[in-house]
C-alpha cells in the first residue's frame, strides 16, 4: 500500500501542482462564510485543555499537526514523537495567560533501543487560576463575610503517549490522559425552622460542596509522508472522552479534529539546503465550539541554529498574527513567541528543550 500510494504521489504531484494544492487549501479558509468571525456553535467544558502552551507552535500559528520529530508533538499529534532522532527528548512550557491566568506544561518522549518498539511518551498541563476570596451569607449588614482557608481553584492534565513508525512513510500516536479541574467549594445556608424557648426562629446551617470533576480522554494521531521531498499530511483527534456535569447540565470536553499538511521548502532549492530550512504548514481545525478555522504557520531554520517563525490563526476575533525566534545548540532549544492580543494584555509564551 505504502508503494501504492508513493507512486502516485510522485507521479501527479509536481512542483506546480504542490504550490496549487496549499494555496487551494488557504483559499478556501479564507473564503469561506463568516471566515473573518468566531461562530459559536456548542458548548464545552474544561477549556485550558484547548489553550495552546509551547513557544514554536503558537509562534507557527499552530499550524503544527504534522510537525514531528519532538516531544511537544504531543500536544497537537502524538504520532510526531514516533520520529524523535534521539533517546530522551524533554521540554517544558510557560505562559501567563490572559487574566493573570498561569501555565506550565511539559512533555517528555523516550525512544529506547531506538525507537524499535516505538517511543513512549509523557505530558503535563498545570492551570494556576490566581488568588480568589471567598464569602458566605451572613446576617449581619453587609449580608456576607468573608471565609479563609479555602483551597484555591485549579486545573491539571497529565497524559501516558506512545507513538510508533510504522514504515517509512506512515506513523501513529495515541495518548490516555486524565483531566480535573477543580473550581473550589460553595457553602450552601441551609435554613431549617427551629423552637428557642417557645419561640418558632429560624437556623441557619452550611453545607459544603465539592465543585471538583476529573475525567478521562483519549488523543489520536497519524502522519504520511508522501515520498515526495518531505511533503507530509496528518490528522489528529483531541479530547476524546465521555459528558461529564457539576450540576445538571453536562457537556463535552473540547473535541477538536485537525488535518494538515508541510513541507521543507527547501527541498526545491537543493543548493540551499543542508544546514538551513524553511517548513511551511497549514492546519485545517475543526473543534466542537466553534466554527472551523485554518493554522498558516512557517519556520526559517539558519545553520540549524537561528529560527524566525510566524503565523495566523483565521477566524480569531481577539488575536490573529503570531510571531516567535528560537535558538537550537547542542541539544538546548530556547523558543519565544508573541501574540498580539486585542483586548488582554499581549501574550507571552516562553519554552526549553533539550535530547540527548
Amino acid at each position: 500500500m505504502c508503494e501504492i500510494l508513493r507512486s502516485y504521489s510522485a507521479r501527479f504531484l509536481t512542483k506546480r501542482t504542490l504550490f496549487m494544492l496549499l494555496w487551494l487549501i488557504v483559499a478556501l479558509g479564507l473564503l469561506t462564510p463568516d471566515a473573518h468571525s468566531q461562530v459559536k456553535l456548542a458548548q464545552a467544558g474544561f477549556e485550558f485543555l484547548d489553550v495552546p502552551t509551547n513557544a514554536r507552535a503558537t509562534a507557527m500559528g499552530e499550524a503544527f499537526t504534522t510537525i514531528g520529530g519532538s516531544s511537544e508533538a504531543m500536544f497537537y499529534n502524538p504520532a510526531g514523537i514516533a520520529t524523535i532522532p534521539s533517546f530522551v527528548d524533554i521540554g517544558v512550557n510557560q505562559l501567563n495567560w490572559i487574566a493573570d491566568i498561569k501555565y506550565m506544561s511539559g512533555a517528555a518522549a523516550f525512544a529506547p533501543f531506538g525507537g524499535k518498539y516505538g517511543v513512549i511518551g509523557f505530558d503535563f498541563i498545570n492551570v494556576n487560576y490566581g488568588e480568589f476570596k471567598f464569602t458566605k451569607v451572613a446576617s449581619n449588614e453587609q449580608g456576607y463575610e468573608d471565609i479563609t482557608g479555602y483551597p484555591q481553584p485549579y486545573a491539571l492534565a497529565v497524559g501516558l503517549a506512545y507513538g510508533k513508525q510504522l514504515s517509512e512513510e506512515f506513523s501513529v500516536g495515541g495518548i490516555v490522559k486524565y483531566a480535573n479541574q477543580n473550581l473550589g467549594n460553595s457553602m450552601i445556608p441551609v435554613y431549617n425552622q427551629v423552637i428557642v424557648d417557645s419561640i418558632l426562629t429560624t437556623d441557619t446551617t452550611y453545607e459544603v460542596k465539592d465543585y471538583s470533576l476529573s475525567v478521562l480522554a483519549f488523543d489520536f494521531g497519524t502522519i504520511y509522508k508522501t515520498g515526495l521531498k518531505s511533503l507530509a499530511f496528518g490528522m489528529s483527534i483531541s479530547n476524546f472522552s465521555r459528558e461529564i456535569a457539576y450540576e445538571r447540565e453536562s457537556f463535552q470536553l473540547p473535541l477538536t479534529f485537525r488535518f494538515g499538511i508541510s513541507m521543507n521548502l527547501m527541498d526545491l532549492v537543493p543548493s540551499m539546503a543542508g544546514d538551513n530550512s524553511f517548513i511551511v504548514s497549514i492546519d485545517a481545525v475543526h473543534p466542537r465550539s466553534y466554527s472551523e478555522f485554518l493554522n498558516i504557520g512557517g519556520e526559517y531554520v539558519f545553520m540549524n541554529t537561528f529560527a524566525l517563525r510566524a503565523g495566523y490563526v483565521t477566524k480569531q476575533d481577539d488575536y490573529g498574527m503570531t510571531i516567535g525566534v528560537g535558538v537550537q545548540k547542542f541539544g538546548f532549544n530556547f523558543d519565544y513567541s508573541y501574540t498580539p492580543h486585542k483586548i488582554f494584555n499581549n501574550i507571552q509564551r516562553f519554552s526549553f528543550k533539550f535530547s540527548i
